[in-house]
């Protein structure tokens, strides 16, 4: 019976030491002062090199595989005792100038994904690959100039044969959701991708933020685009990441926000959009990335109604190392396919995403503090 209250399967996987350090950490990330500030002081304290120190052995520690794929082999075989998987990400974003080191990083991610059965999947953001004010010119259907173009028509070669690679090795890849603003175009050459490398197996998956109020329609006519052309349809479903800069950024240009009013229409159509992926389960393939108990639950209640057992290829779950595993880990004792996205990169390349993730636990509502009470209740259970 799932039980995600059940948190002697939840913590199976850390020592006692270990629970005590995640409720410090906790603790801290639950200062909504310190959070928003964090980058401030970064950016000051950078020069002086101490900052990397703690960083490494607090949030780094806590939240990401190491510095580099080796690093992460420990942490990827630990949560195979639990039989939970890996997706191993690169966390580089936003990336100026040559980004040469992270297709050559992507090729040997592929690599390792391919001989390790633990590693179903790899994930990539476009940024890596492409100059951001590329992809937004790209998305605003800006010429580019001949630089541009150059620069451009290089990188989706390369992606291609990225793909070439990850067909060969039968190895699927998972493209991130990033800024609305340049996310058409992102769509735009991941929709290409399916349309060639998606007609036997599901290899290409697509993100859908559904905090995004256009985000039901946008998955529900790639399916369909899906079952015209007769190609499978990898979707990666979130809510999102970008919820401050989105609002933000609209604030600030003056038009109206693409982000939901509120969490309830954002859980909404999360919730509508599982249930249309599974009505649609022989065209599509996806991967639930939630830390919502409900939404988790909702989908095994989905799958059981249209009788899909709970290892079945095509439906994966997906929560964030260091995050959620009263979730994680009773679903995968129930015989659940569950991943955890293990982040790795230099501590200082990482510290974008780090910032993202103590922001995200501070801003959804209850999520700190559900952490800290489950790592309370079996602190508890373990001195009874």
């Amino acid at each position: 019976m799932l039980n995600f209250s059940d948190t002697q399967i939840a913590f199976s996987s850390k020592s006692t030491n270990e629970l005590k350090r995640a409720y410090w950490l906790f603790k801290l990330i639950g200062w909504q002062w310190l959070t928003k500030v964090s980058p401030l002081l970064l950016k000051l304290f950078m020069p002086f090199k101490f900052p990397i120190f703690i960083v490494k052995h607090s949030v780094f520690k806590h939240f990401c595989g190491g510095q580099n794929r080796e690093d992460c082999n420990k942490s990827i075989n630990k949560l195979a005792e639990s039989n939970i998987k890996t997706i191993l990400d690169y966390s580089v974003e936003h990336q100026k100038g040559n980004h040469q080191s992270t297709f050559d990083e992507a090729f040997l991610l592929i690599e390792k994904a391919e001989n390790n059965a633990h590693i179903p999947f790899v994930v990539f953001k476009m940024t890596g690959f492409i100059n951001f004010d590329i992809l937004a010119k790209k998305n605003n259907s800006t010429p580019l100039n001949n630089k541009e173009k150059t620069v451009y028509v290089s990188a989706i070669s390369q992606i291609n044969e990225l793909c070439q690679k990850a067909l060969k090795a039968n190895v699927p890849i998972f493209f991130d959701a990033e800024e609305s603003w340049i996310q058409n175009a992102i769509d735009s050459i991941v929709l290409k991708l399916m349309r060639l490398y998606n007609k036997k197996i599901p290899l290409i998956y697509n993100t859908v933020q559904l905090y995004r109020k256009d985000q039901l329609a946008t998955l529900k006519k790639i399916i369909a685009l899906g079952n015209n052309e007769g190609f499978y349809v990898g979707l990666k479903l979130v809510r999102g990441a970008y919820v401050e800069k989105e609002n933000k950024r609209a604030a600030e240009l003056n038009y109206e926000s693409p982000i939901h009013i509120n969490k309830k229409n954002c859980d909404t159509d999360f919730n509508l959009a599982l249930e249309f992926c599974i009505k649609n389960i022989e065209q599509v393939a996806i991967c639930c990335g939630s830390h919502n108990e409900y939404s988790n639950l909702l989908l095994t209640e989905l799958m059981k109604k249209h009788n899909i057992s709970s290892n079945d290829k095509r439906i994966y779950f997906s929560q964030l190392l260091g995050m959620s595993d009263h979730i994680s880990f009773n679903l995968a004792a129930n015989g659940y396919n569950v991943t955890k996205y293990m982040p790795y990169a230099p501590v200082k390349e990482i510290l974008p995403y780090l910032i993202r993730r103590a922001q995200e636990n501070t801003s959804i509502a209850g999520q700190t503090s559900r952490e800290l009470n489950l790592i309370t209740q079996e602190l508890k259970r373990r001195k009874a």
